[in-house]
């Protein structure tokens, strides 16, 4: 039976890939900075808490990660540790640069120091690219970072290809663009829109106030992208890959999607701040994922529409007073 050791399992993209694995036959180590105190409710959502066993790993200790993977033994890492909000990261950067570069350079320094033949995920991030107008973004597409998290994401990105260059380690970076789930905390946009407007649909009478509403961005869902990472580890060789579905759309346009499937009118209920706009901010953002179509077979199974359609679905069925 294989092995994998997933950092950052308790959030999203963690959740989703244990369960993947699980199905897969994987036994399944999820670590986190503190197993005894994490609530892993994610894992509760999915009915996978029990088949997962939990550690306590803290990647920004290498002597704490040496020793998980000494004791473990793991066949496949994924790092998807560290934090995870863009916004975040500008109140926050000092921890935000810290949690995912030092992060993934003692994950890298250990696998070297302990001599395991480990398969190394790295979840990379397409906030690295920065704004390419109408570009669309491959692996070849020079960084230009406009936040403290895409700064963190891009140095930890390079840190991966250098040692599968300079001590030839399996290590790859996924570079993944938008996905989401309703795993999603409500302080990232889709999240925070599906909720407020499955309220005021209840009969609240709310205002759901956002920043800029005309940034575009390459949606999909994130269930899809889990299966991308693993994929990576499957190869013969290390590689970086874009992943994304390819279709670039409005925030706004997720907005009416959601509102549509609630019957409302989304003009009617939504209002922009500028207050909540960010320093920086990437206006539009296109991606190329035809080298991850062309070497790993896979394509995006859901669009922008299908992502609205199901976190409504699945808040819907939450709220059973939503469902029709």
């Amino acid at each position: 039976m294989k092995k994998a050791l997933i950092c950052g399992v308790s959030g999203q993209d963690g959740a989703y890939l244990a369960k993947l694995l699980l199905n897969k036959g994987y036994h399944v180590y999820g670590g986190s900075r503190d197993a005894q105190m994490s609530g892993f409710r994610n894992l509760d959502k999915l009915g996978i808490r029990k088949d997962v066993q939990v550690v306590s790993v803290n990647i920004n200790d290498f002597r704490s990660v040496l020793q998980t993977l000494i004791k473990i033994k793991p066949y496949e890492v994924y790092n998807l540790a560290g934090q995870s909000s863009v916004g975040l990261s500008f109140e926050q950067p000092v921890e935000t640069l810290e949690s995912i570069s030092v992060g993934t350079l003692n994950l890298l320094e250990a696998i070297r120091f302990s001599d395991l033949p480990i398969k190394l995920y790295n979840a990379g991030s397409s906030e690295c690219f920065g704004d390419t107008g109408k570009d669309a973004a491959d692996e070849l597409t020079p960084f230009r970072p406009r936040s403290p998290y895409g700064v963190a994401k891009a140095a930890a990105f390079w840190q991966v290809a250098n040692y599968r260059e300079a001590y030839q380690l399996y290590a790859s970076t996924g570079i993944l663009f938008n996905h989401e789930s309703p795993l999603r905390p409500e302080r990232f946009v889709t999240r925070k829109i599906v909720a407020a407007a499955c309220r005021i649909a209840q009969g609240s009478q709310e205002k759901l106030t956002l920043g800029n509403i005309d940034i575009a961005r390459d949606w999909g869902w994130a269930p899809d992208y889990v299966e991308a990472m693993w994929q990576m580890l499957q190869q013969s060789q290390p590689d970086d890959y874009v992943i994304a579905t390819g279709h670039t759309c409005k925030l706004k346009d997720f907005i009416q999607v959601v509102f549509d499937c609630v019957g409302l009118n989304w003009e009617e209920h939504v209002k922009t701040d500028s207050s909540f706009f960010r320093p920086t901010d990437i206006a539009e953002g296109y991606a190329n994922p035809a080298r991850a179509r062309q070497k790993l077979g896979w394509t995006a199974q859901h669009k922008m529409e299908d992502v609205a359609r199901l976190m409504v679905e699945y808040q819907l069925a939450e709220t059973p007073q939503f469902a029709p």
